[in-house]
């Protein structure tokens, strides 16, 4: 048995109530919470204050991603160094308390758009996993994990399609694929509120040569579908854990 969640997004109670456990926890990504999109809560509204978010996200959710860079300049503009130093520090924060939660825990941890995978993979505790790209043994059920999310903003954990593509075929074919991303599918990788798709052609690609038994991902908060079938695959989305505060659980027996 495996237990997933994904879009922790700071939901640090939560997952301190789920984390302990006999089986091992896989987090596919987003530990921290740059803006919750439903209270526009987050580290943004910390830094920059409730006003900023509050234009950032009019404008992001009418699809002016333009406008929103141009904003997000504008913040930034005669102060980089105190903003990038605000910033640091608020991100330095977040990932202490995430991750001291999984202090004791069997956890593997993969990182999704809005986080920073130096930082993370040098605040987990020594009992959790970091992994970019690479391959786990459970009970005998290989599970594959990569990480990072599709180009949007040019965030941390933002990766390429390519670079996506040379990861998975780093990793070759497992019984259960686990990415940050969803495939290029559109019910599965298109959020109803912000309505932008974010698929991964790579990792659909992935999926219809190799043709895993499961594909478990997040980063789409409130998706059209939750799950898809692509050849023999079945892929979930397992979860905006920050909103649900629900674990998902992968069980062979």
């Amino acid at each position: 048995m495996i237990r997933l969640v994904s879009d922790v997004h700071g939901a640090v109670d939560a997952l301190r109530r789920i984390a302990p456990g006999n089986s091992p926890l896989l987090i596919l990504g987003d530990l921290i919470n740059f803006i919750d999109y439903r209270d526009n809560r987050g580290i943004v509204s910390d830094v920059a204050g409730e006003e900023f978010v509050d234009r950032v996200v009019r404008l992001r959710s009418v699809g002016d991603y333009t406008g929103a860079g141009e904003l997000w300049q504008a913040h930034r503009k005669g102060r980089e160094d105190e903003i990038r130093d605000r910033y640091t520090t608020a991100i330095s924060r977040a990932y202490d308390d995430v991750c001291a939660v999984l202090d004791g825990v069997n956890a593997y941890v993969t990182y999704g758009n809005v986080d920073n995978p130096e930082v993370l993979r040098a605040t987990l505790p020594e009992s959790a996993t970091f992994i970019e790209a690479g391959v786990i043994d459970v009970d005998g059920v290989v599970i594959g994990l990569v990480g990072g999310g599709v180009p949007t903003i040019n965030s941390p954990g933002e990766i390429t399609d390519e670079v996506m593509a040379d990861r998975l075929d780093s990793i070759g074919p497992v019984d259960i694929l686990c990415t940050h991303v969803a495939p290029d599918v559109k019910p599965l990788a298109t959020d109803v509120i912000g309505g932008r798709a974010k698929g991964s052609p790579a990792v659909l690609r992935y999926i219809e040569r190799h043709q895993p038994r499961f594909h478990y991902f997040g980063d789409i908060h409130q998706p059209q579908a939750v799950s898809w079938v692509t050849g023999r695959t079945v892929s979930h989305n397992v979860g905006y854990f920050r909103a649900t505060g629900r674990v998902f659980v992968h069980d062979e027996s």
